[in-house]
């Protein structure tokens, strides 16, 4: 993390996990330890001795999230927390058992506290010196755990266990899983946060601008006082993940230089994933246009040349027809991702390039290829949307038709999970499944071919722009989301080297290809095919690319 610089403020602390140190130290922490048990692959959870279950003291409960006190070590479900608090004066801060994360019951978040890092990762190191198996299994183990700065080994382990962990640096640095993969640290509720920053570190045309000092924190002018520059702390996590360390990172400075760009976002409350995706990009933009070239482009017009757009944007277009003399008119407009209803009938997809790739006859399950059909149907505008026709001087009834004019490097498509109902005036999750193909040819829903199908196949007429870029995308990142609307919990997948890699903030595990087709996906990135075969490229034996080449091409 940069330091000396004027401009970065920290949050304020909770004032309720201030008031428990303040009253109790560490004593919790320190106790919490002979409680906490971790995991093969490295993640930590809390369990309470001879139980072989928790549940909750209230209900006796034991499905969803579940939370230890750190007074009185009881346990209880989300429901009933704040019940024990009113009943229990200053039990208020309490511990994630699954997940091992501080939770403040009065303000029904969660926070980040330095010293409790440091107690759980002291747990990790007594886990490491108990091992019996030798340095090399430790040095396996240690590739998907947390790791200790060189401050943190002095403070909370002897010379030789910090002896012992100094020596395992050479192994991280060979480890099998590709360079940039880090696992990011949960500040409090900011899975959604770390999920789409992993699918940005791995989007390799935005991955190669900023390797390539496409913009440089330690040179940027940009910083004033008082305001953070979000590009300069994008490069920050770009420098930290691509360092050739392990340990997990925290995006701290990245996080607050977003809330000074969304003022309106910046809590520890749980944020939509989607929404912070464009809000980041959005804050690129801002930025990078202002010194740029791109200063003088109108960003409406989709040919803004900052990262954000170069990288992300595409052209959608918009026939409306008229029903009664067939008049049509087009509007384009702009967009850096694509949002998708999940398709509910399951009907066939155009796409025929991907065979193996079937609707599935359970209702419960969707087809990313259904849904782009779904997304460049005809649809019959209602009658209370009639719009004025030019031809006919009058409002008509009228047709819609969405196809894509120019399809952008890294194609982001959003899946539809949350709907508002304005009749219920109420809000739900759509908890179907998606299929989705691992190759997508993008072909059809371009606006060559949905006008020529929509006219028999006649021959028209197009300007340039839908041959530019490759219809032929690779996945590389799946953003997915588990739970509830009111409770859920974000997870990135990143498809490297056509092997898939589980990022749950901070940890990093393999896993096959069934894991991730099981989850349920919010937004999935696809990549031209010709810069995914080149990122499979192992990066840690190639030079840094030069900044003229910062699109990969």
């Amino acid at each position: 993390m940069t330091t000396g610089n004027p401009s970065y403020t920290n949050p304020k602390p909770c004032k309720h996990l201030a008031d428990y140190k303040l009253n109790h130290g560490l004593s919790g922490y320190k106790s919490l330890q002979k409680h906490l048990k971790t995991a093969p692959h490295g993640k930590t959870s809390v369990g309470k001795p001879n139980t072989k279950t928790p549940r909750c003291i209230s209900c006796d409960g034991f499905q969803g999230r579940l939370y230890f006190c750190l007074i009185c070590s009881s346990v209880s479900c989300l429901d009933h927390n704040l019940l024990h608090i009113q009943s229990e004066i200053g039990h208020d801060v309490a511990v994630d058992i699954e997940r091992a994360e501080l939770y403040c019951c009065v303000c029904c978040d969660q926070v980040y506290d330095p010293d409790f890092d440091k107690a759980v990762i002291s747990k990790h190191i007594m886990g490491i010196t108990g091992d019996k198996n030798g340095d090399e299994s430790i040095g396996k183990r240690l590739v998907k755990r947390r790791r200790l700065s060189s401050g943190v080994v002095e403070e909370l382990v002897d010379s030789k266990i910090s002896k012992q962990l100094i020596s395992m640096r050479d192994r991280r640095a060979k480890s099998c899983y590709p360079l940039g993969l880090r696992g990011l640290n949960n500040l409090g509720n900011t899975c959604f946060m770390n999920s789409v920053l992993q699918a940005l570190l791995h989007a390799p045309p935005f991955r190669n601008y900023f390797l390539s000092g496409g913009h440089n924190h330690e040179t940027c002018r940009k910083r004033s006082v008082g305001r953070l520059c979000l590009p300069c702390d994008i490069d920050v996590v770009f420098s930290a993940a691509f360092s050739g360390d392990r340990a997990p990172y925290s995006p701290a400075q990245f996080l607050y230089s977003w809330w000074q760009h969304s003022a309106n976002q910046a809590s520890y409350e749980q944020k939509d994933a989607h929404e912070f995706f464009i809000s980041v990009l959005d804050g690129i933009h801002e930025k990078e246009v202002k010194s740029t070239q791109s200063r003088n482009q109108n960003r409406d017009n989709g040919d803004c040349q900052c990262i954000a757009h170069g990288v992300f944007s595409g052209l959608l277009r918009s026939d409306v027809t008229c029903m009664t003399c067939g008049f049509t008119s087009t509007t384009f407009d702009p967009c850096v991702d694509i949002s998708l209803d999940l398709d509910t009938n399951n009907f066939p997809s155009k796409n025929t390039a991907t065979k193996s790739i079937k609707p599935d006859a359970n209702s419960s399950m969707s087809t990313l290829l259904g849904c782009l059909d779904l997304f460049t149907r005809q649809e019959k505008l209602g009658s209370d949307s009639k719009l004025y026709c030019q031809n006919c001087h009058e409002r008509r009834d009228s047709a819609k038709q969405m196809s894509i004019k120019r399809l952008p490097l890294v194609l982001c498509l959003h899946i539809k999970r949350f709907e508002h109902s304005p009749v219920t005036k109420m809000s739900r999750k759509i908890d179907r499944y998606l299929q989705f193909p691992l190759s997508l040819d993008m072909t059809p829903y371009l606006s060559s071919s949905v006008v020529r199908n929509r006219f028999g196949n006649r021959i028209f007429a197009f300007e340039t722009g839908e041959s530019d870029i490759s219809a032929e995308f690779e996945i590389f990142a799946v953003v997915t989301h588990a739970g509830t609307l009111e409770s859920g919990h974000y997870v990135n997948f990143l498809r490297l080297r056509n092997q898939w890699y589980k990022c749950d903030d901070a940890w990093i595990n393999e896993v096959d290809e069934g894991m991730v087709r099981a989850s349920q996906c919010y937004m999935m990135f696809y990549v031209q095919k010709s810069l995914y075969q080149k990122a499979n490229e192992d990066w840690s034996c190639l030079p840094i690319s030069p900044r003229r080449n910062m699109f990969g091409q």
